[in-house]
């Protein structure tokens, strides 16, 4: 039997020609180890000399087809912050009867000693240690020897794997810059695999070729698509606040098996799947569509909770809180289970699959129109739309639809209030999993605001010190926030008494916290403090700062360039307005200036303002981002935006006696 692979396949690749070849192991050169920093990057503290890979499917010495992955780098260690470089730790499955397996694992440190002379020390096997990590994975750890600055490390090995369909991926970019980096893979026509590239880096390699009869199997022959990728002088991808999962961004090559003829016995199986054949899957799946369908199961549970509720947004409500209430999250990220549904109202504990899953059933069994979502977290990554993956989703929500209004609910968090997901699930689209109608698409964007007020009536005593009410109200987004702080603590006193100690010039006299269960409505803190916040300057003057409480003193961007967007997940709204009172003696001598700075097409705004009348004065700040995405084009204007409220925000008021 011989077959080639798909030309779509080869198509898509930019060219045949010459495979790539494997660097000698343990060799160097001078200036590789001269070198004191990398020319194409002077701030790395290591970079990558050279980094090679091949995966192929083959057939080992036990006589089973698995997937061999072999991996080799060469590292140049430029200071001692690039330590960590020499600790190196390798994740394999072994959970099972057919575990993955690590083998041939070989490591040498080149440096140069005392002496001036170039000097190797070679890897102990007996360092290598082996841990089991939890019920499904193992790693494989080891220390190179003989780390320091100016040193070259070097290590390889092979992994071993039965799981066809996980092809090796293969990550160009890190978190320190390489010089080059080349992957091979080997896939006999048996298998075919859709390849994608991620990330915005272009392949400067991109070859295949054919290997004629490369594969064999008691009888069974095919020929091999040889195919060679390769980047040079890739950057290093460094993380920065605010971002999705790195593998959104980070250049990579990544397979997918869309389907393989059995070797054995010439079947032809489909892999990768169309949203019908997923649908029809989950709506037959015991964990999935039999569990939407246990409304009558729930009648006795329901029914009670609906009773006297005249409208279907109040008997929604009281659903979702009776589910959210009875229900803890077991802290799994489940689709679901059979018998999820009985087993997690029975014992009051079940994964995110289970308890939304309970709510669609709920929500159904009170007569309203619920569906299940699948998505994926903020920190699984993207769904590839076009090849259609169940595995890729990690989560499940609901959502509610009455009339022409759509509520989307978790109710594995006590704490989200109703038409709330978590950050955690603002990733893009979710996939809506129907019982009666195809499955489609739905953007997962916040519901609510994130706002925040606060109000500080304060006068100035004979003595120097402030005293009056501080009154935060924290709405949406913000209000779960401030909830999930308080609920770390015992008690709201407990909450209190930390606050009290982190606000050194702060002291928290009385304290009142309201609607802290009341989900729906804004948490109101109100406290009465004394302040001591001033700074005594020169002729008996008084300079206070009126950012005592939330002053930004650090950019949090920092990036020369940033290549993937800012995603704060939601548009957020902050202010405050101070209301002071000054004895008859005290006036104003200087007030910061009136600011307004905004961001370009409307992104956002910070403003400050002050007036006077009087012995009384009020000052007023504003910063709103009105974007939940900001795209990398926006970076370095949200970045000065940041160095300009920094600036702003150092500003004082100064007071003297008349």
């Amino acid at each position: 039997m011989n077959k080639f692979l798909p030309g779509l396949f080869i198509l898509l690749l930019a060219g045949v020609g010459a495979s790539a070849q494997n660097f000698p192991y343990g060799t160097f050169s001078q200036e590789e180890l001269a070198a004191k920093k990398y020319v194409k990057d002077t701030s790395a503290h290591a970079y990558v000399i050279s980094e090679y890979g091949t995966s192929r499917i083959d057939v080992t010495s036990d006589d089973n087809i698995k997937v061999i992955h072999d991996y080799h780098v060469k590292i140049k260690i430029l200071d001692s912050k690039a330590f960590d470089k020499g600790t190196v730790e390798v994740s394999y499955y072994t959970k099972g009867d057919n575990p993955e397996s690590v083998e041939d694992i070989e490591g040498v440190t080149t440096y140069i000693d005392e002496n001036g002379s170039a000097k190797q020390s070679v890897l102990d096997r007996s360092q290598v240690y082996r841990s089991k990590e939890n019920v499904y994975y193992s790693k494989a750890k080891f220390a190179m020897p003989n780390v320091k600055a100016g040193s070259i490390i070097e290590y390889k090995y092979r992994l071993v794997s039965p799981y066809i369909y996980q092809f090796p991926s293969w990550q160009f970019q890190d978190d320190i810059p390489k010089m080059v980096s080349t992957y091979e893979v080997h896939i006999p026509a048996f298998w075919n695999y859709n390849a994608s590239l991620r990330g915005r880096l272009k392949l400067t390699t991109n070859t295949a070729e054919v290997e004629k009869t490369c594969f064999s199997t008691h009888g069974a022959s095919c020929d091999c698509s040889h195919i060679t990728y390769g980047m040079a002088d890739i950057p290093a991808f460094i993380e920065e606040d605010y971002m999705t999962a790195p593998k959104n961004f980070v250049s990579a090559i990544y397979y997918e098996l869309s389907d393989y003829t059995n070797p054995y016995t010439n079947q032809k199986v489909k892999v990768t799947k169309d949203w019908k054949d997923i649908d029809y899957n989950l709506k037959k799946a015991d964990y999935f569509g039999a569990q939407i369908r246990k409304k009558d199961l729930l009648k006795k549970y329901i029914d009670p909770v609906i009773e006297g509720k005249a409208d279907d947004l109040a008997k929604a409500k009281a659903v979702y809180a009776y589910i959210q209430k009875n229900i803890k999250w077991n802290n799994v990220r489940a689709r679901g289970s059979e018998d999820g549904i009985r087993k997690a109202l029975e014992s009051h504990t079940g994964s995110v699959g289970d308890i939304n899953l309970a709510l669609v059933a709920a929500l159904g069994s009170a007569g309203l129109n619920a569906e299940a979502v699948m998505l994926s977290t903020r920190t699984n990554g993207l769904i590839n739309k076009l090849y259609p993956v169940e595995d890729e989703f990690d989560y499940v929500v609901a959502k509610l639809n009455i009339g022409d209004k759509s509520y989307m609910l978790d109710a594995s968090d006590p704490l989200l209030s109703f038409d709330m997901l978590p950050l955690k699930c603002l990733n893009d689209q979710g996939r809506v999993m129907s019982l009666d109608k195809p499955s489609y698409w739905v953007d997962l964007t916040a519901r609510q605001p994130k706002r925040s007020t606060s109000s500080y009536e304060l006068t100035l005593q004979s003595n120097g010190k402030m005293k009056g009410t501080v009154t935060n109200y924290s709405i949406g987004y913000e209000a779960y926030e401030k909830r999930k702080a308080i609920r770390k603590f015992n008690t709201t006193d407990e909450y209190v008494e930390n606050l009290d100690e982190r606000l050194a010039k702060v002291k928290i006299l009385n304290s009142q916290i309201s609607n802290l269960d009341s989900l729906d409505l804004p948490v109101v803190e109100k406290y009465e403090v004394e302040i001591d916040a001033f700074n005594s300057v020169n002729g008996g003057r008084l300079a206070f700062n009126p950012f005592f409480f939330d002053r930004i003193a650090v950019n949090p961007f920092k990036l020369q360039d940033r290549a993937y967007p800012v995603d704060w997940g939601m548009p957020s709204d902050e202010r405050f307005v101070l209301n002071m009172t000054l004895p008859t003696e005290y006036v104003v001598e200087s007030a910061p200036q009136p600011n307004a700075i905004s961001l370009p097409n409307s992104g956002g705004k910070f403003m400050t303002d002050f007036n006077s009348d009087g012995n009384r004065f009020t000052f007023s700040n504003v910063v709103q981002f009105s974007k939940s995405v900001y795209e990398s084009e926006e970076y370095p204007y949200l970045k000065e935006f940041y160095n300009k409220m920094i600036a702003a925000e150092k500003a004082e008021i100064v007071f003297r006696k008349k």
